[in-house]
């Protein structure tokens, strides 16, 4: 592993979408007026920490989390951050997709049009080689279940593993090591 102290999560503050539960991948909306609250509440949180790199999904509501956390450095874009493609389940609450796909659920169930939990699994791995290869403490600002694929493959453990990790909005999760061993040192804060 290179000179990485910790990769800390942040999942973004809330949008219309997130607070109904309806499943936002592609349709890129604002945070709510609660959200951008809830990101300025990020900035004393992160306040204390040196944050050597700052790297966010291209949707405005992680560029917007990032850029009110103010940590002090540029915002770096990457794609593989985006979250899950739903496909057809855009927009569509979990209750809504089980009136006609009972006991669905985005780990165990399809994504028609969208993508598997493999495909998700593949960006997140790309993600983590990165992040393995960075410095310092590095923040990383996306949305819920990508973020939550990413800390399985963090550990080494099958994409599944994501479905046990509930993620929050605008809350602090952090990835470290102990000796050379992946660990989820915080998680959901």
């Amino acid at each position: 592993m290179s000179d990485l102290e910790k990769v800390l999560l942040v999942r973004h503050g809330q949008t219309e979408w997130s607070e109904s539960g309806r499943h936002t991948s592609h349709t890129d909306l604002p945070m709510t007026v609660d959200g951008e609250e809830q990101a300025r509440g990020l900035r004393a949180r992160l306040a204390d920490t040196d944050i050597s790199r700052l790297i966010a999904s291209p949707r405005q509501r992680a560029q917007r989390t990032a850029e009110i956390a103010g940590v002090g450095v540029d915002i770096e874009t990457d794609p593989d951050l985006v979250e899950w493609d739903y496909g057809d389940y855009e927009g569509m609450t979990t209750k809504e997709i089980r009136e006609t796909v009972p006991g669905w659920t985005v780990f165990t169930g399809p994504c028609p049009g969208g993508e598997t939990l493999a495909q998700v699994a593949e960006r997140a791995d790309r993600v983590v080689a990165r992040l393995r290869e960075m410095q310092g403490v590095v923040l990383v600002v996306a949305h819920g279940h990508l973020l939550r694929v990413l800390a399985a493959r963090w550990l080494g453990l099958d994409p599944i593993v994501g479905r046990h990790l509930e993620l929050d909005v605008a809350t602090v999760s952090q990835l470290g090591t102990e000796r050379t061993t992946p660990t989820i040192e915080v998680w959901n804060a």
